[in-house]
């Protein structure tokens, strides 16, 4: 990925203003509508212009990834129909990480759907109580939302199956206690190709890598996310920000022809290699002020 569209990314993705209220006002790229699309095979792009929603589409039911805002869920449906699925077809819903970003619309899609929820353990709490129990923004009241019932309460390595759907949640945490990649192979012109959903291994302002009382072990997970995350294969890189993987570019090159611009495995290298840089240069920072 080019240094530009990497410093594009790292803006979109790693800040989380106070307020999630505010930051919605400020960066319309979480509330404008964007075109849904197809990314590869049977995976489908139904989020807003920069917080990811993907739907998983399979002749049993769909699987839905991300609820986001709690305004999120009617773009969510209309992009859903507009791709041509019935939106009551969602089966399971799934999560990145339990931020008021990604998933303060899961009651409402359950509602809506019926989809069983299934969210990594360590963010179940946070899930259930609607942030409160969060490290960082527990006791603010902007970054609280709706608490939604968890069906399914997923481990490091479980998978979620639907059809002949295989996905694979791997815990990547710091960012949240439980955040989560997602990984699944999908068939496309006759390859077999592996696709890695980053949950996020950004570093938000104000988060304490160091003597953390609420999360003693944050800069060792951190540390964890970063090793998994270089061991997984990828050759399709997709995340729970569109600036992650430079959505909006790819898109306009889909017109173009040629190669699938999401099929980007050096893309997913410089990005995890960009931000466990940008992890390592905070700790240090963090550590040497520590110190004084």
């Amino acid at each position: 990925m080019p240094s530009r569209l990497i410093a594009i990314a790292v803006f979109l993705g790693s800040f989380f203003a106070p307020s999630a209220h505010l930051f919605a006002q400020t960066n319309p790229d979480w509330v404008e509508s964007f075109p849904p699309h197809r990314i590869i095979g049977n995976i489908y792009y139904v989020g807003s212009k920069d917080l990811a929603a993907f739907l998983i589409t399979t002749p049993q039911g769909h699987i839905l990834i991300n609820s986001n805002l709690a305004s999120s869920p009617a773009q969510i449906k209309k992009s859903v129909e507009q791709l041509g699925f019935k939106f009551s077809d969602i089966k399971i819903l799934l999560i990145s990480h339990a931020h008021i970003d990604h998933c303060a619309g899961s009651a409402r899609i359950k509602q809506m759907t019926g989809a069983k929820y299934m969210v990594m353990d360590a963010d179940v709490p946070s899930v259930e109580d609607g942030g409160r129990s969060d490290f960082q923004y527990g006791h603010s009241k902007d970054m609280l939302f709706p608490p939604a019932k968890v069906d399914r309460v997923l481990h490091d390595g479980d998978e979620v199956k639907l059809g002949d759907v295989v996905l694979t949640a791997h815990l990547t945490p710091g960012h949240t206690r439980g955040c989560t990649t997602w990984t699944l192979k999908v068939q496309d012109s006759g390859k077999t190709y592996n696709v890695v959903i980053v949950g996020s291994p950004n570093v938000n302002p104000g988060y304490k890598l160091v003597n953390n009382t609420k999360y003693p072990q944050i800069a060792q997970d951190y540390e964890r996310t970063f090793r998994v995350l270089k061991s997984l294969p990828c050759d399709v890189f997709l995340g729970a920000h569109g600036g992650y993987y430079a959505m909006t570019e790819k898109y306009a090159r889909i017109k173009n022809g040629g190669t699938n611009p999401f099929i980007d495995p050096d893309g997913y290298k410089n990005y995890v290699e960009d931000r466990e840089q940008a992890f390592l240069t905070e700790l240090k920072k963090q550590q040497t002020n520590g110190a004084r």
